[in-house]
């Protein structure tokens, strides 16, 4: 017989208000879990190298990107393939704003933001009467428009050149360390996946929901659903926007090729793979579609010497890749990686019993 300690399982929880059932962690071990894991992120630059802090920095801004589109897409139920070019509205936003105008970041990262969520918002009017198909239609056109105003308005973005950006300060301390903008952008996609999580609870969050399962039902409930629509496209369009300002930073270099159609559907891919309508399934997603091309890139090394030519067959084949995961997903787990980890735990829970 195994023995059971009330630390090491969430099982019997009961609760004795409202409040508490409502609460962001229920349990002792859930706290416990967030906790292991935030230490666990906080030490990452002291126990690996240069390069796998940069790799994170990288994933981090991706999650933050990913969480927006599925405010959007998963909660909202808008279908968005323009989501790169928002997050090209809040880097240009910054470059231009740093550079031409001399702002300190830190007050031109917030106006990015801000920019990427009008225009966002702007892109969002069509929702009024278009749904579905139709609606991805016109916010492919807003990737169309918005990529041929990022090569036309040179004074502004520099054209096909872009804009060279100067690292960050923060007080003393510059950003062009690594680690120190991985503290930075790990602290802004914390907060971010925080919102959004308690976001879902609430009541934006729900008619978030309503308004994506009957929109028509979501309007005699008293739910506007032109407002809450437009509400998404404002919120997820600023979270592009701080992402897109973010990688401004990190690169250092804003050009049109960073936000094309390829981006806006990796991020899609994203939150596919990792879960629709789930926050926590935005952060998996974004770190399974990060790593893919790193794994596939250190697999076509390996078997280089077998197979010379691997290497440039896999990298004219990941956006192929990128298909087939996601077809695979929708048809043995709709559900994405979010429901296979919450099927995972739960089948360690009941281990070895069979019920």
């Amino acid at each position: 017989m195994r023995l059971r300690f009330p630390w090491t399982t969430d099982c019997g929880l009961f609760f004795t208000s409202y409040e508490r059932e409502r609460a962001f962690l229920v349990s002792l071990p859930a706290k416990l879990k967030v906790l292991g894991v935030l230490a666990l992120l906080l030490l990452l630059p002291w126990l690996v190298g240069p390069y796998p802090v940069r790799i994170a920095s990288q994933v981090a801004i991706m999650v933050l990107g990913a969480v927006g589109l599925n405010l959007l897409t998963g909660f909202a139920g808008q279908i968005s393939v323009g989501h790169a070019a928002f997050m090209g509205v809040g880097a240009y936003t910054v470059g231009a704003l740093t550079t031409k105008l001399g702002l300190s970041f830190w007050v031109a990262l917030p106006l990015g933001g801000l920019a990427a969520a009008l225009v966002g918002t702007l892109f969002g009017l069509p929702s009024l009467r278009l749904k579905g198909l139709y609606l991805a239609i016109a916010t492919l056109a807003a990737q169309v428009i918005l990529d041929f105003a990022f090569v036309r308005l040179e004074p502004i973005t520099g054209g096909p050149a872009g804009l060279v950006l100067s690292s960050p300060q923060l007080g003393p301390w510059s950003l062009a360390d690594d680690t120190s903008f991985y503290y930075v952008v790990l602290t802004l996609a914390v907060a971010g996946v925080i919102f959004a999580l308690n976001l879902s609870r609430s009541r934006v969050g729900r008619a978030f929901m309503a308004v994506r399962d009957r929109d028509l039902a979501a309007s005699m409930l008293g739910i506007d659903p032109f407002s809450y629509k437009l509400r998404a496209f404002f919120l997820s369009s600023f979270y592009a926007g701080i992402a897109g300002g973010m990688l401004a930073a990190y690169i250092r270099v804003v050009t049109p090729e960073q936000f094309t159609l390829d981006v806006s559907i990796q991020f899609l891919a994203m939150i596919v793979i990792g879960g629709l309508g789930d926050v926590l399934g935005s952060v998996y997603g974004a770190i399974f579609i990060s790593l893919l091309p790193i794994a596939l890139s250190y697999m076509a090394q390996s078997l280089q010497g077998v197979f010379p030519q691997m290497v440039n067959l896999l990298s004219a084949c990941q956006l192929i890749l990128f298909g087939l995961v996601i077809i695979i997903f929708l048809i043995f787990e709709p559900q994405g990686l979010a429901k296979l980890w919450r099927s995972v735990k739960a089948y360690f829970r009941l281990w070895p019993f069979s019920y």
